[in-house]
């Protein structure tokens, strides 16, 4: 469990840095709209890493739902962040990996579908 609040903080600082860096950096680099989709990964980000804060600590989740939901956050915030992050100050051709951005929503999706059923189906423990 350390491990993983230890990957989440990690990633919670390293959304800092790039909201930061976003704003002072790049606001003289990338055009309004580029800043935009930034600022998007970038909030995206951080809302994912509060939410995989709550789930490590919900101690009515089972360890391997714990993990389930995790997985899909965790690869939403590579995909779609990542994605983001990679066509606005990476270089890479948004046409290229056209289709990385919706696959890291469907994982969130699947994250947060995952995460209701288990409320739902009361299959926390």
């Amino acid at each position: 469990m350390n491990k993983n609040l230890a990957l989440i903080s990690f990633i919670g600082m390293l959304t800092i840095v790039l909201g930061a860096f976003g704003a002072h950096a790049l606001k003289e680099i990338l055009n309004t709209e580029q800043l935009k989709s930034f600022e998007t990964a970038v909030r995206y980000q951080m809302y994912h890493v509060i939410v995989l804060l709550f789930v490590s600590l919900y101690p009515d989740f089972s360890r391997r739902t714990k993990l389930i939901i995790s997985y899909f956050f965790y690869a939403g915030i590579l995909f779609f962040s990542g994605s983001i992050y990679a066509i606005t100050i990476g270089g890479v051709s948004a046409k290229s990996i056209w289709f990385v951005t919706p696959l890291g929503g469907l994982f969130f999706i699947l994250g947060w579908s995952k995460m209701c059923y288990s409320f739902i189906a009361n299959r926390a423990h």
